[in-house]
């Protein structure tokens, strides 16, 4: 039987293992700081593709989600609420947005050590292939620009340029590790021979198809998971932390729910929905963009629930 691939070099003075002949890597919180889909949110709100009902829609559907937890039920309601509101938008006129502004709006997120990452592995001879829950309209621009070539996404089902509001295919959970297997399939790789890189709970069908899984900035349950199995935990940064630009947008989730619902109310003796939302910068910055981007969005809460 061959040696497990090593997710990563070995460090000097071990033996070395042999390399991995592909590498699957998810997109928000291992190659880029944050949600691609929300990071996109201000803009297609810019662009007018978002109103202000659907900005209440969607922060609905996501506070739902992040203080209830990801459980089925859940999530099959926020992929519904969310497929809907990008129910009608023109697909030609969000990909131009999207390549218009991608160099602002997602260069500043890419991790640097997630770039390294690639090349390293690259230059051991792996095909790179990135899988993500965002939309295919997002994912794909964002694979060209840190030089990825094949890749897997969300896509909803389209009529004359539209979308119909519908999925096609969810590159979440087990479709993220199907997504892999048909790729395995496609390319005659030995999954066994295969590395990956997520920072989910949810992912963790697609590390269990691979001979090699790795963590990157995992939330508390992967966590948990990946020391007891031994798999590698990385810590990816930025040189710019998310915090200051998320407490930026403090103003406007405050605005939005309104003095009395933001601090609970008078005599409550306990802190409403908003405050705890303007205290933790995850929930923060998943009130403050909404929610809003359907399938660009239907996996992002889920990854950071545990946090």
């Amino acid at each position: 039987m061959p040696p497990s691939p090593a997710p990563l070099d070995p460090p000097p003075g071990t033996a070395t293992e042999a390399a991995p002949q592909a590498v699957f890597l998810d997109l928000d919180n291992t190659i880029i700081a944050g949600s691609s889909a929300l990071a996109f949110a201000r803009t297609f709100a810019r662009h007018g593709l978002i109103d202000r009902g659907t900005v209440a829609r969607g922060a609905w559907a996501q506070l739902m989600l992040l203080f209830s937890g990801a459980d089925a039920s859940t999530m099959d309601t926020l992929r519904r609420q969310l497929t809907l509101i990008c129910q009608g938008w023109e697909v030609e006129r969000v990909r131009a947005i999207v390549a218009e502004t991608l160099q602002e709006v997602i260069g500043p997120l890419v991790y640097p050590e997630a770039v390294r990452l690639i090349e390293r592995h690259r230059e051991h001879g792996a095909e790179i292939v990135l899988l993500s829950a965002s939309g295919l309209e997002v994912v794909g621009p964002i694979a060209e620009l840190v030089g990825i070539e094949r890749f897997r996404a969300t896509t909803m089902r389209i009529e004359d340029g539209r979308y119909a509001g519908e999925i096609e295919f969810y590159c979440y959970g087990d479709g993220k590790a199907e997504a892999a297997r048909q790729i395995a399939a496609e390319s005659g790789l030995d999954l066994g021979r295969c590395a990956a890189y997520t920072d989910s709970i949810t992912d963790l069908p697609l590390l269990e198809v691979v001979g090699a899984p790795a963590v990157v900035n995992p939330d508390r349950e992967l966590r948990a998971i990946a020391r007891e199995r031994g798999w590698p935990v990385l810590g990816f940064v930025r040189e710019t932390s998310r915090r200051d630009r998320l407490f930026r947008l403090r103003d406007r989730v405050s605005d939005r729910f309104g003095p009395g619902r933001a601090h609970g109310g008078p005599g409550t003796g306990r802190d409403g929905a908003g405050e705890r939302v303007a205290r933790n910068p995850a929930l923060l910055g998943a009130a403050a963009t909404g929610g809003v981007l359907a399938a660009f969005a239907v996996g992002v809460a889920a990854t950071r629930r545990s946090r």
